[in-house]
């Protein structure tokens, strides 16, 4: 896992141009260079200069493809499109400092402030590797099972007319023992189910949008409710299947608790080292615009997950289970 925004393919070039720079600095000789970390395997050299395995591992992470501590076999495909990546961030970086362009002092103000960016990272990752940990993460597990509210699984199917009389219309139709499904097919407006017979699929009841949420409240399954005035017309909406949506386990859950905490700890260490700093503002003060919306109070740290947790990214589901 990646432990900030902040560690960017971009922030990675930048990071290896620095190290390129220092070596070529320094002037190692292939002789002295060591493995940076216990086990490490040299897999390429550049102008004398040794690439290591783990350096093409931290770029795999950089770029999102593998998260902070997971192997990269050094036979596959990825390792190989990585390896080039280094390779060619470090022939560039060899080359700027052959033109001297490290001289330039935009140049120098720019490589100063991307150590400072990496300085950044290693002072987050370091306080996140003593914080955030299994126990800490069960401890936020266990306060959002006591606070979170209870979820429902619901299925759904519906059928969007195009007015309210027409609505009453079909609904007789149903009545009369008219499949539902046929009649999503043959008059629904919604061509997104239209053609699955007016299937919504799985969803949870805290994400259904009003007013489907208010009208199936209290219905029960089989039960045609509507029509409900939605964006497209009105509908009809039938309960297929509603039925108590268990909590994620911890693991499931585990993605979204690490974002939350990682997220708490960097806001609270900012705050800290901020109220410590002299720091001089020498901006002018905002032009104050007569009708402008005025700027929200900025918000506490978070300490505990809410009620409905945001997700750490597409690919992970939301601790309420609805999404992510």
């Amino acid at each position: 896992m990646a432990t900030r925004a902040s560690l960017t393919k971009g922030k990675a070039l930048i990071a290896a141009s620095l190290a390129a720079a220092l070596l070529a600095a320094c002037g190692q000789q292939v002789s002295m260079q060591k493995p940076p970390e216990p086990g490490d395997q040299a897999v390429a050299r550049v102008n004398g200069q040794t690439v290591w395995a783990s350096d093409v591992r931290r770029e795999a992470v950089a770029d999102g493809l593998i998260g902070q501590g997971d192997p990269l076999d050094v036979s596959s495909d990825l390792f190989r499109q990585e390896l080039d990546i280094v390779l060619d961030t470090k022939v560039l970086a060899a080359e700027a400092l052959k033109r001297k362009l490290d001289k330039d002092p935009a140049a120098q103000r720019r490589i100063a402030a991307a150590r400072e960016r990496v300085l950044e990272d290693l002072l987050v990752e370091s306080m996140l590797d003593k914080t955030v940990n299994e126990a800490t993460e069960r401890a936020l597990y266990d306060d959002y099972l006591k606070s979170a509210p209870p979820s429902e699984a619901i299925h759904l199917h519906e059928i969007v007319l195009g007015s309210g009389v027409e609505a009453e219309q079909v609904r007789k139709l149903l009545a009369s023992g008219t499949a539902f499904e046929a009649l999503a097919m043959e008059r629904s407006k919604d061509d997104a189910t239209r053609f699955k017979g007016g299937d919504l699929g799985d969803m949870t009841t805290d994400t259904l949008p009003e007013p489907l949420a208010t009208a199936v409240k209290d219905a029960k399954v089989g039960q045609i409710v509507g029509p409900v005035k939605v964006d497209q017309g009105y509908a009809l909406i039938r309960v297929d299947d509603r039925h108590p949506e268990p909590p994620p386990t911890f693991e499931k859950a585990r993605p979204v608790l690490i974002h939350e905490i990682t997220d708490s700890q960097v806001k609270d260490l900012i705050l800290t080292l901020r109220s410590k700093a002299k720091i001089d503002n020498l901006l002018p003060p905002p032009v104050d615009v007569p009708g402008a919306p005025t700027e929200p109070a900025s918000a506490p740290p978070a300490s505990a997950l809410p009620a409905t947790p945001p997700a750490a990214n597409d690919a992970v589901p939301a601790v309420n289970g609805a999404k992510p």
